[in-house]
This record gives C-alpha cells, structure tokens and sequence, in this order.
C-alpha cells in the first residue's frame, strides 16, 4: 500500500523512546534521550546534528553493534551499514571485497563471480574488478563498498557520513550515483550527515539532532522537484534554516 507521495505506508525503520547511555568515569554519559522517529518504506531520510549529538550511535543500535539502554529500536528487513570509511580488506580486489558480502550470505561461488560484476558495473566500476584497494581513487572506494552493501541484499541502508572525507566534487558525483540506485531500487536509506546542503540535496525529511543528549528536536520536510543542485537558491533557504537551528542546539549546549 502507498500513500500519494509514493512511498509505502509500512515504516521500515522505527525508533521509539530510544535511550542509550554509556560509562564516562564515575557518572552515566547520556547519547540518546528519547529518541522517537518513523522511515517508511521507500524513504530517504537524513538526520544533522553537531559532533556528540549520538547520530552514530543511533545507527550502531539500529544495526545490533550497541544496545539500547531503553527503548526500542527497530529495522524492518535486510539491513546494511556505510561508515564514514570504506573500510575495504587491503589484500582484496574490489571484485573480491563484494563477493566476500555474498559469501556471508552463502551464495554458490559460481554465482558470487558475476553477482559481484554486474554490482560493480551499477556503480560504474568496470574494469576495476581487479584492482586493490591502494590502487583505487577515495570515490572508487567508496563506490566498491557501496556495491558491498548492496551485495548484502538490502531493504534498507544505513549510512554514516559515508562521504564527509571526500572532496566537493567526487562527493557531488556519488550523491548522484547514490540517488540513481535508490530511486532505481526502491531502498530505504537513513542517512546521518553533519552537512545540511548535503541532507537537503539527498532527503525527503531532515530530522536535526540536539546536542547531548541527542534528540530530535525538528524535522524539516524537503518539497524539492528531483534532481536537486547544491547550488540551488531554493536548497541554500532551507539548507541555512537547518545550519540556524544547528546553531540555536550548540548555543543551548555550551551556554
């Protein structure tokens, strides 16, 4: 079932009255206080905060690598993880590092061969099958995991600043390439930046963050025609509103 956007009514990421803290000498660190939200199926939603206001974490406990303290949360289907670093095995091809994907969902080897192909050929990486990763550019690299990621036969991506390290223009490109496959895939993404032109230019919704503890504290609905340029007047409006209320939570923080 759909609604009149398009999108499924079925939440495929949902978070409610999430609580995690974590040991910091003799007293508790809270991360997360509370933290309710809703991705439906379909969705790209984008999440902006300041550094330390638990964007990672939600999506450490999102994908089991942390517990919560109290709450729940929950992705509902197949689910991969983008970090800020490829983070690719050195003595791998790129060919090699996808098929290592399949290989953990115990696909047949003579499968894995041409699988791993035709997702590196979606990411626009033929004839580097072969290649290691030293040999492959920051933006390559980026592109072999986000095939690894899709080797994992996803419903949902959960991505972590996946591009922060990139410079502009190879950044530009992959939010292209990264549009291209969820629109032609029809993926759930939940995507945690700390770049409001760059949330803006990829989202549906923003939800922005709270500094420590984290909450959401406003989400801001995108009605922006696809494409979108980061250049756009109508994108830098909405992208400063975010950058205001950005630094409206860090005054509240420090004040």
């Amino acid at each position: 079932m759909t609604n009149e956007a398009g999108l499924s009514d079925e939440h495929s990421v949902s978070v409610e009255r999430l609580t995690k803290t974590f040991p910091h000498g003799d007293r508790m660190l809270v991360a997360l206080q509370e933290v309710t939200l809703e991705v439906q199926a379909g969705e790209f939603v984008c999440v902006v905060g300041a550094s330390g206001s638990g964007k990672s974490t939600l999506l450490n406990v999102l994908a089991g690598l942390e517990g919560a303290t109290a709450g729940q949360a929950h992705v509902h289907g197949r689910m991969a993880l983008m970090f800020q670093e490829p983070a690719l095995l050195p003595w791998l091809t790129a060919a090699e590092n996808v098929e290592l994907a399949l290989e953990l969902r115990h696909v047949r080897r003579a499968e894995r061969k041409a699988t791993a192909q035709e997702l590196l050929e979606l990411v626009h990486l033929h004839g580097f099958e072969k290649r290691r990763p030293h040999e492959l550019s920051g933006g390559m690299k980026h592109r072999v995991a986000l095939a690894r990621a899709l080797a994992q036969d996803a419903d949902v991506l959960l991505m972590d600043e996946p591009f922060a390290a990139l410079d502009a223009i190879t950044r530009d490109l992959l939010h292209e390439e990264l549009l291209r496959l969820w629109s032609s895939k029809g993926l759930t993404i939940l995507f945690v930046t700390h770049n409001a032109r760059e949330a803006v230019r990829l989202g549906d919704r923003v939800l922005v963050f709270t500094s420590r503890p984290g909450r959401v504290a406003h989400e801001i609905r995108v009605d922006l025609a696809r494409p979108r340029s980061l250049d756009s007047p109508e994108l830098a409006v909405i992208a400063g509103r975010i950058t205001e209320r950005l630094k409206q939570e860090t005054r509240l923080r420090v004040g």
